[in-house]
């Protein structure tokens, strides 16, 4: 006979993590499985010797008020800092320098107008040309569904932006946040990221970041809090199938007949819930296995001395789209007194994925000093590369089309993950929403306390 149980949750990234706290705070029993050693999904930590390093830089911004509640409720809000206002110090390889920034008490969107006015990497003229290119984008609807069909370069093209605007302006924030060039990335993904990060709310765009290794946050004290919850975690422990009506297999721990749960959230990358449960591909859920995935390539340097004492910069006319001091949260002066360990990002890495780490590391420890003229003057201790193949799915125009809704279509399973159709990017905030949908369509989740984010 099948060992019974009440929910399992496949997948201890975000996603998993918040289904799996979710309903264990509304009185189910929960199992959560995860392949690996770890908790945190896509956005872990590793020990490379004596340094810690993230797979990548994650960042947040005020707006994001799911991601913030999973935070709060493992205790790791103290692991993290958020600015009290925007402000992107912005550099060029030609030694100019610039800030996205705005002011204090100013409100939306009289904010950007005052951060545009004080922005010197565009001439007087563009930067009007970019007030009007974000009137246009405030008038946009996220919810149209009509928007996904067009790309946002070419909305921001038809509303008076050039190739100036978008490099320096919109492509900054849109290429790390959609991880695709703005001539590719879907217009309602955009105008859900500009609408609610940057115009709506002045204060909504504010960047926060893990001030400790990524693991910390999303394995260790998330571990600790769904333990505390009564969750039961198996980690290093892989799930072969899952089937309709909730039958889970598990090698070596679910026995020859499987699980029988009531309830199964499948909170796993789209390649992999296709995997495991294959009926998929006979329900509305099938489209999701067209999302495809899109690349991100980490770059990671340690200088000898310090560099700069900028804890993050976007750039310009460069490959180097943003570099974020990990000093701290690296542990590297432990062994490496007077170190500065410096972590670029790469999004939309499609012509970068394949290079070889060692051309890649000369090329980005060249651009660093360029960049950071003291950089030229230290001595690099170390450089190495990390890869994300599949960061996230595809954000094309077209991609509403393809993400499904927490149902499944099978019975007894739910999906989560950020793939699926929350109405955000494919981000940390996207996932804890997916996972939190999810465990209120599994039912009987304290339908007196249900979480209320904006939309």
């Amino acid at each position: 006979m099948a060992e019974q149980h009440d929910v399992v949750v496949v997948g201890g990234g975000l996603a998993g993590i918040s289904a799996a706290l979710r309903l264990a705070d509304c009185g189910r029993s929960v199992t959560l499985v995860e392949g690996r050693p770890r908790l945190g999904g896509a956005a872990f930590s590793f020990r490379r010797g004596e340094l810690w390093v993230d797979n990548g830089q994650h960042v947040f911004l005020r707006c994001c008020e799911a991601y913030r509640w999973l935070l709060r409720r493992v205790g790791a809000l103290d692991q993290t800092t958020l600015q009290d206002h925007l402000d992107i110090p912005v550099l060029r390889p030609d030694g100019r320098r610039a800030r996205l920034s705005r002011l204090p008490g100013v409100p939306a969107p009289a904010h950007l107008g005052a951060a545009l006015a004080r922005y010197g990497l565009l001439s007087p003229a563009d930067r009007m040309r970019a007030a009007r290119g974000a009137l246009a984008l405030r008038r946009l609807d996220p919810l149209d569904p009509a928007l996904d069909a067009h790309t946002l370069g070419g909305y921001l093209r038809r509303h008076g932006q050039n190739d100036a605007t978008i490099e320096a302006l919109w492509g900054i924030v849109a290429t790390a946040t959609l991880n695709l060039r703005p001539d590719e990335a879907s217009l309602a993904l955009a105008a859900k990221v500009f609408r609610t990060g940057l115009l709506d709310s002045a204060p909504a765009s504010d960047i926060g970041y893990a001030t400790a290794p990524l693991g910390a946050l999303h394995s260790q004290a998330a571990g600790d809090a769904l333990r505390a919850a009564g969750v039961q975690v198996l980690l290093g422990t892989r799930v072969r199938a899952v089937e309709a009506g909730g039958v889970v297999h598990v090698p070596d721990v679910s026995g020859p007949g499987g699980w029988q749960a009531d309830a199964v959230v499948l909170a796993v990358p789209h390649r992999d819930a296709f995997a495991i449960a294959p009926e998929l591909s006979g329900t509305a859920a099938a489209p999701a296995r067209g999302l495809g995935a899109t690349p991100i390539v980490n770059v990671h340097v340690i200088y000898d001395r310090a560099v700069t004492d900028l804890p993050f910069a976007a750039a310009v006319g460069s490959p180097v789209q943003w570099f974020f001091d990990r000093t701290a949260g690296s542990e590297v002066r432990a062994s490496r007194p007077g170190a500065q360990y410096l972590a670029v990002t790469v999004s939309a890495a499609d012509d970068l994925v394949d290079v070889p780490s060692a051309a890649i590391r000369e090329r980005f420890v060249a651009e660093l000093a360029r960049l950071l003229p003291a950089a030229g003057r230290a001595e690099v201790l170390d450089a190495f590369v990390t890869r994300e193949r599949r960061a996230t799915f595809r954000q094309a125009a077209g991609q509403a089309a393809l993400r499904p809704a927490a149902d499944s279509g099978l019975e007894s399973i739910w999906l989560a993950g950020a793939w699926t159709a929350t109405g955000w990017p494919d981000t940390m905030e996207s996932a804890v929403r997916s996972g939190i949908r999810a465990a209120e369509a599994v039912g009987r989740v304290c339908p007196h306390d249900t979480l209320r984010f904006a939309a």
